[in-house]
């Protein structure tokens, strides 16, 4: 179960960064795209904890989606995920994965949470 942090104002990004190493690279020699998925989906997971309204006790995804646009053997990815709706009974996070080095776009992320309330 996750817990409402007490903080003053509502946290509207998160940001990570992931080395490329061989534990996350494919047999094709790329990146592996269930770990983009996966850093993607922990930010947006992430915000929505630091996010629950009152009284909520957590929230469960019910929607993800994501469209992989490139890809990297090496260097470090970056994953920013920006609030688009934080309601009482859904939050709606997107994140963007950037290959650190080149600047290019990996991936675009969208994920929907429900709020859960005892």
């Amino acid at each position: 179960m996750f817990r409402k942090s007490v903080q003053s104002k509502p946290t509207t990004y998160v940001r990570a960064v992931m080395e490329v190493n061989p534990s996350n690279i494919a047999p094709n020699g790329f990146l592996f795209a269930g770990s983009v998925v996966t850093l993607a989906d922990t930010l947006c997971g992430n915000g929505c904890i630091s996010n629950l309204p009152e009284g909520a006790s957590g929230f469960t995804t019910i929607e993800l989606k994501s469209n992989h646009l490139g890809t990297a053997r090496d260097g470090t990815i970056e994953c920013i995920a920006n609030s688009v709706h934080m309601g009482r009974t859904t939050q709606v996070w997107d994140a963007v994965v950037t290959h650190k080095q080149s600047g290019k776009t990996i991936a675009l992320f969208r994920c929907t949470q429900m709020i859960l309330y005892p």
